[in-house]
């Protein structure tokens, strides 16, 4: 009826427009004349009636979501501050979605099965296209270096662990499942971590091999076996050529240096039988870099992995399939849980996994040549896509229609549909999407909170879905992620198929969990068994009934999601009494526009809280052109007259927002240098290194503090 309303209001109500309607819209000749009014008319209903059963075999579809998404989550035995899955059941937490994949090993094997000869891991050179390995030479190569590693002395068994201190590649990959072949558990190790804090790991779990990629990371280790620091460090396995020099001095100190093909023709030529894990072995330890103190090993084991990837596959089940064709890119840190995650879940259909070349500069040319369907993001990159894309629109103009076509495709997302076929996507956001290389299906954005307007701004243009999951490495990656159909931002999801949340009250910052607010506590099959040999912080992160104390402050919402609304860590406390959460404030100020970066400092004997600002290059000069400041980038990071530009924006922007007037800073520094991984501000997944970013800035913050009239 809709459709013929719609027919009427063009104007074609009579015989002649009916006629001409067919003309426009059949490649046939227009009616005879010699054909009667009654046929004529049949046929024009019969135009109708074609074009509008098209239309409806053709219009979108909203997708189904998996439950009521008024009801995402479930209270557990009627206590509403303690949720689980409303895709389960029963109060039976998942463990596994497959039968037969309870571990990693089991779920490459799955892949294996499903792919055999079709490709598996991809990696580049500079220029050139992917190259591939198969599942099946990826399976050989894994047993057979698995078995050189028994050759050299590791046992079959889960407390032998191996080191592995390499950047993302496909050797990466099959070091760790030459040790799931033989039930070995893998020890991440990577640069950011400090050389202090490798020793510790080192010595803490006892290693006696580690596989490397180059020789500059192996002279590391190596310098602290001649120095005596790792006394049990006896090989080194190198992906790349290493020099004699090097090979020289590993013996002088005794320890053994070996290509990676080395040891795996000596494992071929002793070829062992498997020795699979079971679910309760440890898979890995991976230690957390942390802002403070040694790094924790979390142990993680096979069954943790298998119940936190299954469960993203149970919520996926009605609406998405991962498929033999799909392709993720691997950036981001092998080391951490997240990327892990993304790749098991990836071997276990049989999809493949190709590698950025291992420079960040190059990586949105490895995904324009991958052309990835899957595309793991953490919220730093999505916000630099963000302003990437707003500042690409030159026009007043070119600005209205993007965001009238951001407005009609968010109408679409509300709806339930998701989709890149649309007008708006061929008029407006096709070259956003070729971007990214024009394949992708799924998107998942974690480690850290996302601001809603980029992520609704992003889900309209990129046309695929994107999803949001919150978690930490010590729940083996995430326990809440958003449901497909749910596409309104704000939110971090509901609980996994593998966990319970409750919320826990914190007086001290007058959260309560009986008006739904509190510490964020998890419980189920995929948190972790407790850090390695290290008793008494297992003991504060896992309390006696085995809940996980995640030291981040949730939200109930009605519909039954969790929102994340403070942090219980990295607080302090200002001269007044006031209790601070700077992420939470930091967060605010980076939507901000000249803002790339920001820092919020405080001090228990200070009232008022200051700020370290990196202005983003991309914008920051002609952002202040406008306010009539002119100079380059440096020039104006030391012009006074720019830094109270940038205080009175961020503090417009902390209004907003409802930042109270204890929140604001009153003070910044304006730093023309990002914090990085490599400058040591950064951690691997992104996050403030907050002591050594204060430590840094010791002299501006003092500077600032100093000042009078403040």
């Amino acid at each position: 009826m809709q459709f013929l309303e719609w027919l009427l209001s063009l104007g074609f109500s009579s015989r002649s427009n009916t006629e001409e309607l067919w003309s426009r819209l059949l490649p046939l000749p227009p009616p005879l004349p010699s054909l009667s009014l009654s046929t004529s008319s049949l046929l024009g209903l019969g135009a109708v009636a074609s074009i509008t059963a098209y239309w409806l075999m053709s219009r979108p579809r909203p997708m189904l979501p998996p439950c009521d998404l008024g009801a995402q989550s479930v209270a557990v035995n009627g206590d509403p501050s303690c949720r689980r899955s409303a895709l389960l059941k029963d109060d039976l937490l998942l463990d596994f979605y497959y039968d037969d994949t309870r571990t990693v090993y089991d779920m490459f094997q799955r892949g294996l099965r499903i792919s055999g000869d079709s490709p598996c891991l991809g990696f580049r050179k500079p220029d050139q296209p992917y190259q591939w390995i198969s599942y099946t030479e990826v399976a050989e190569w894994a047993q057979g270096l698995g078995s050189g590693l028994l050759a050299k002395g590791c046992q079959p068994n889960p407390q032998q662990f191996v080191g592995i201190f390499a950047q993302n590649r496909p050797e990466w990959i099959i070091s760790e499942l030459a040790c799931y072949t033989y039930s070995m558990a893998l020890v991440p190790l990577y640069e950011t971590l400090g050389m202090e804090a490798m020793v510790h790991i080192l010595n803490l779990a006892e290693i006696s091999l580690v596989i490397c990629d180059r020789e500059d990371k192996a002279m590391c280790l190596l310098e602290n076996k001649e120095s005596g620091a790792t006394p049990k460090l006896s090989c080194l396995v190198l992906f790349n050529t290493f020099s004699e020099a090097f090979v020289d001095r590993a013996k002088a100190c005794e320890v053994e240096v070996l290509k990676l093909e080395e040891l795996t023709d000596l494992g071929r030529r002793n070829l062992r039988d498997p020795v699979p894990p079971q679910p309760q072995d440890l898979a890995v330890v991976c230690f957390t870099s942390g802002t403070t103190g040694k790094p924790k090993g979390a142990m993680i084991t096979h069954g943790n992995i298998a119940s936190n990837t299954s469960s993203v596959i149970k919520i996926l089940e009605g609406s998405f399939v991962i498929k033999r064709e799909d392709v993720s890119i691997s950036y981001l840190p092998l080391a951490h849980m997240f990327e892990r995650m993304i790749q098991v879940s990836m071997f276990c259909h049989g999809a493949r996994v190709g590698f950025y070349q291992g420079d960040i500069t190059l990586l949105m040319d490895d995904i324009k040549t991958l052309k990835p369907t899957f595309f793991p993001v953490v919220p730093r990159l999505l916000n630099r896509i963000y302003d990437k894309i707003l500042g690409s629109v030159s026009s007043p103009f070119k600005r209205a229609l993007l965001h009238y076509a951001v407005r009609r495709k968010q109408a679409e997302l509300r709806s339930g549909i998701v989709r890149n076929n649309s007008l708006w996507d061929k008029l407006v956001f096709r070259k956003i999407q070729a971007m990214l290389g024009g394949n992708l299906r799924f998107v998942l954005t974690a480690s850290a909170p996302i601001s809603p307007t980029v992520l609704s701004f992003l889900r309209a243009t990129m046309g695929c879905l994107i999803f949001e999951g919150y978690g930490q490495t010590e729940c083996t990656a995430g326990c809440t992620f958003s449901l497909p159909g749910d596409w309104i931002a704000g939110h971090v999801g509901s609980p996994l198929p593998c966990a319970m949340v409750k919320l826990v009250d914190i007086p001290d910052m007058n959260y309560y969990a009986k008006n739904g607010e509190g510490e964020i506590c998890i419980r189920g099959p995929s948190v972790f068994r407790g850090y390695l040999r290290d008793p008494e912080r297992t003991a504060e992160a896992l309390d006696t009934d085995g809940w996980l104390h995640s030291g981040d402050v949730g939200q109930w919402l009605p519909n039954g999601t969790l929102r994340i609304i403070d942090r219980k860590k990295h607080i302090f406390k200002l001269s007044q009494g006031e209790y601070i959460a700077p992420e939470k404030i930091e967060n605010v100020y980076m939507r901000c526009v000249p803002v790339l970066q920001v820092f919020v400092h405080g001090d228990s004997l200070q009232s008022f809280l200051i700020g370290i600002v990196v202005p983003d290059v991309e914008v920051f000069v002609s952002w202040a052109k406008k306010r009539g400041l002119v100079g380059s980038y440096e020039e104006l990071c030391q012009n006074p007259d720019v830094k109270s530009a940038v205080l009175e924006d961020m503090r417009a922007v902390g209004k907003e927002a409802g930042l109270k007037s204890f929140e604001q800073v009153k003070d910044i520094h304006l730093h023309p240098e990002t914090f990085t991984i490599a400058n040591g501000l950064l951690t691997p997944t992104l996050k403030s290194r907050r002591v050594e970013i204060r430590k840094f800035f010791e002299e501006q913050i003092t500077t600032m503090y100093n000042k009078t009239g403040v």
